[in-house]
């Protein structure tokens, strides 16, 4: 390829499978390359991946994606990365190997861990002060202490200074840099429950309670800038890193939220909402946890997010598909949705893992309400969409109190956010204007922005603002009249739910 013009690569390590994006100067996405990998479910409730089969996946989408564009070091300005959130991964730097796989943050096997160490109220008060977290074997710290606890010999190993610790971006950054930089970024450092937000730094207190070695932590680094060089075989050498964020704060950055009250979702198997809050890390009354958002260079200490978790979203519509069978596709959802004028009072409560924020009922399961012999097809689709823009709409309102402020933009991304009945019936609820940038793949754009600042790629976050096409605004249609009866069917079929 040229040496004329230079790209951004994107490492964007997620779940389920791994990608490399590539990026130019006009902040467009000129290929994709992505590699599954495998999910191994050792017991029901336990969730893992193998470490170097994650590793071998981003490198293979790496080097393809350079082979076929024939790209060499002079041709990437920088790399940036993006990754799966609190999955935790223990190794032995000596050898390069893992001591036991990654678990992943879906995995609940510490969850009895957690009630025991976490249950008395004075600790969950304190954690919650330090790491702006509820308590849940959702987050890395436990995880870490199983490790030590149930791999024969890692503790020792680990209290010797033997054994790292990093979640899936220091993994990621170790091996591309021959082993030379065992770094995070804050935003991955405050979804471990390790990390004081407020300091900008892994806490004694919590390393103590969990049983973890300080000398396992690695270096917490600004999210725009340097994470070192590559120097990994058949990777192109001496590309420097310089972009690292968790996937859901990347995803915030790349929507162009850098301020306090801009907010993103996104509409994936669950919902992701963050609320930028600028340099105040506000406490939540509402079960939303308080994060640390992904900064651009220069800034003046952390800036902060609330972000609320809808487990079920798109979850719901592969149910329509996959379990009852009544569409073929996620597709057909639109047209029968738009196919008749209303649900016909059917409300469909998606609680099959547990309500998300701001309800918080985990042993609450799904229903349908509103059944009739007229109920068909088209009602359930319908339901199904609409019960996504429910969920979405009360955790902007549990948002909106906490930051003291409605909401006059949501910037949508996500595999739903297409769907444009859904987007629609969301800016009815919400009664705010919807965005939806041209380009839905905001977390891969979120890593490559930030390793672009770092070096000068993008002279700042002015410029990116000005290269963010959006392509649909939705605004409101109904009144607000029409969104209280809606939500009041709503909130009264969750309340039949969770009582």
């Amino acid at each position: 390829m040229s040496n004329s013009e230079k790209y951004v690569i994107a490492l964007d390590q997620g779940t389920t499978s791994s990608r490399a994006v590539l990026v130019n100067r006009a902040g467009q996405m000129i290929d994709v390359v992505q590699r599954p990998f495998q999910q191994i479910f050792p017991q029901p409730g336990w969730v893992e991946h193998n470490p170097q089969e994650i590793l071998f996946s981003q490198l293979g989408c790496l080097t393809e994606l350079c082979s076929k564009h024939g790209l060499t070091s002079d041709d990437i300005e920088a790399i940036g990365i993006d990754n799966q959130r609190e999955t935790t991964i223990v190794w032995d730097p000596t050898t390069g190997q893992p001591v036991y796989n990654a678990i992943v943050w879906q995995c609940r096997r510490t969850a009895a861990m957690v009630d025991e160490l976490c249950g008395d109220e004075q600790v969950r008060a304190m954690i919650k002060a330090k790491t702006g977290l509820l308590p849940d074997a959702y987050y890395s710290a436990s995880k870490v202490r199983w490790i030590l606890e149930n791999v024969p010999g890692a503790r020792e190993r680990a209290e010797a200074g033997e054994l790292m610790f990093g979640t899936v971006d220091t993994w990621l950054v170790w091996v591309l840099t021959g082993g030379l930089v065992h770094t995070t970024d804050p935003t991955n450092a405050s979804r471990t429950m390790l990390f004081d937000i407020h300091r900008g730094c892994w806490d004694e207190e919590l390393l103590e309670l969990f049983g973890i070695p300080a000398s396992m932590m690695p270096e917490v680094r600004p999210s725009s800038g340097s994470f070192g060089e590559t120097s990994y075989p058949g990777v192109p050498a001496g590309v420097p890193i310089t972009g690292v964020a968790g996937d859901q704060q990347a995803a915030l950055f790349g929507q162009c939220c850098f301020e306090a009250g801009q907010a993103k979702n996104t509409y994936g198997t669950g919902c992701f909402m963050l609320l930028h809050t600028g340099p105040e890390a506000r406490t939540s009354a509402h079960n939303l946890i308080t994060t640390v958002a992904a900064s651009a260079p220069g800034a003046d200490g952390l800036e902060y997010a609330l972000e609320g978790s809808v487990f079920v979203a798109g979850a719901l519509i592969q149910w329509l598909r996959d379990e009852l069978g009544i569409i073929g596709s996620a597709a057909e959802t639109e047209a029968l949705a738009t196919s008749i004028e209303d649900t016909g009072g059917v409300y469909i409560v998606p609680a099959f893992t547990g309500l998300g924020a701001p309800w918080w009922e985990p042993n609450a399961r799904g229903a349908i309400y509103g059944l009739t012999r007229g109920a068909g097809r088209a009602q359930i689709a319908r339901a199904a969409l609409e019960a996504l823009a429910y969920q979405v709409s009360d955790l902007a309102d549990a948002m909106a109190d906490d930051a003291g402020g409605a909401l006059g933009v949501l910037n949508v991304d996500g595999g739903a956010s297409a769907n444009n009945f859904l987007m629609q019936f969301q800016a009815d609820l919400l009664g705010c204007e919807l965005r939806r940038p041209a380009n839905t793949e905001t977390t891969s754009l979120g890593a490559a922005y930030l390793a672009g600042l770092a070096t000068g790629f993008w002279s700042g976050t002015d410029e990116l603002r000005e290269l963010r096409s959006t392509d649909d605004v939705f605004a409101r249609q109904k009144d607000a009249e029409w969104a209280e009866s809606h939500l009041a069917g709503w909130h009264d079929a969750v309340r039949r739910t969770i009582s």
